[in-house]
């Protein structure tokens, strides 16, 4: 959709703008808490892993994987809850333009963040399970795949 047929829908709805606003807020919190919940298991799986017996036998490759893959998913995890905390900060401040604007920034920035998570966990996985070339190949797909979409 371009911007501008998504200009006349907006255009086209009976709100005022601060209407608007409120209504693009609800719509990202509900976003966020929907991605939040996903990056809480795979930061849960990703917390546990290391005091799993078998992760002694991951190689040094995959200990550095599984490492920046362990700080994109809490970045990714700090930026989706930064957006709920600025709204707490600047709550009846009038602030809300700002606080959509904030909002949507970090959240595309915490996606970006849990691409690199995802195919950090899909390589450590490719790693373990199969070895020799497929964690280059298992990264270099779901890369293109999840930027992708």
């Amino acid at each position: 959709m371009s911007s501008s047929s998504s200009r006349a829908q907006e255009q086209d709805r009976d709100e005022t703008p601060i209407e608007r606003l409120d209504r693009n807020i609800i719509e990202l919190l509900n976003e966020l808490r929907v991605a939040a919940t996903g990056i809480q298991i795979m930061f849960a799986f990703l917390l546990v892993a290391p005091f799993n017996t078998g992760f002694k036998h991951v190689s040094q490759f995959g200990r550095i994987d599984y490492f920046i893959t362990l700080i994109c998913v809490a970045l990714a995890a700090v930026l989706l809850m930064a957006p709920s905390i600025h709204h707490r900060i600047l709550f009846r401040q009038g602030e809300k333009k700002f606080l959509v604007w904030m909002a949507n920034r970090l959240a595309i920035a915490a996606m970006a963040f849990l691409t690199v998570g995802f195919t950090g966990i899909l390589v450590l996985l490719a790693d373990v399970v199969l070895g020799g070339p497929a964690p280059v190949i298992m990264g270099l797909l779901s890369a293109a795949v999840i930027t992708g979409l």
